[in-house]
């Protein structure tokens, strides 16, 4: 339902612009993320949309997305966090989205999302990752598309 709104209050704020961005992943994580693209609509903060696929054989209650946006020069500018989709099942896909309003997005900026923690339905543990070298790694080499 999210992912609907989202979608909706984009075609009614006009045409929007879309960008890929680039996918960051730990290793051993236990959710991909996939078909990563930046929405920016006329007016209002970009929105990421995306696809997060359950890679373990175990149900998820919940994962947490994080996003980092490099300036040009491949400077961090803004980190944000937000929970992805609750309870994703077994091998399973769904669809979210994640308003990036933690600070203003340029053009030619380069925008970086991965997974970095997840708790299995049950279970206290979490599976944690450190992103943000692996995302300034894929900044530095220039592995980042615009």
């Amino acid at each position: 339902m999210e992912l609907v709104a989202a979608v909706l209050a984009l075609a009614v704020a006009g045409a929007a612009n879309e960008r890929p961005a680039v996918v960051v992943h730990a290793p051993n994580t236990p959710v991909r993320l996939e078909h990563a693209s930046i929405l920016t609509p006329a007016d209002g903060p970009p929105v990421l949309v995306y696809a997060a696929t359950n890679t373990s054989d175990s149900e998820l209650d919940q994962f947490t997305v994080m996003v980092f946006v490099f300036d040009a020069q491949g400077t961090l500018k803004t980190r944000q966090v937000a929970p992805g989709r609750r309870t994703l099942e077994a091998h399973g896909t769904k669809y979210s989205t994640m308003v990036l309003d933690g600070g203003p997005v340029d053009a030619a900026d380069r925008i970086v999302v991965g997974v970095n923690q997840a708790q299995r339905v049950g279970s206290e543990d979490w599976w944690r990752a450190e992103l943000q070298p692996v995302a300034e790694a894929a900044s530095e080499s220039g592995n980042v598309r615009k």
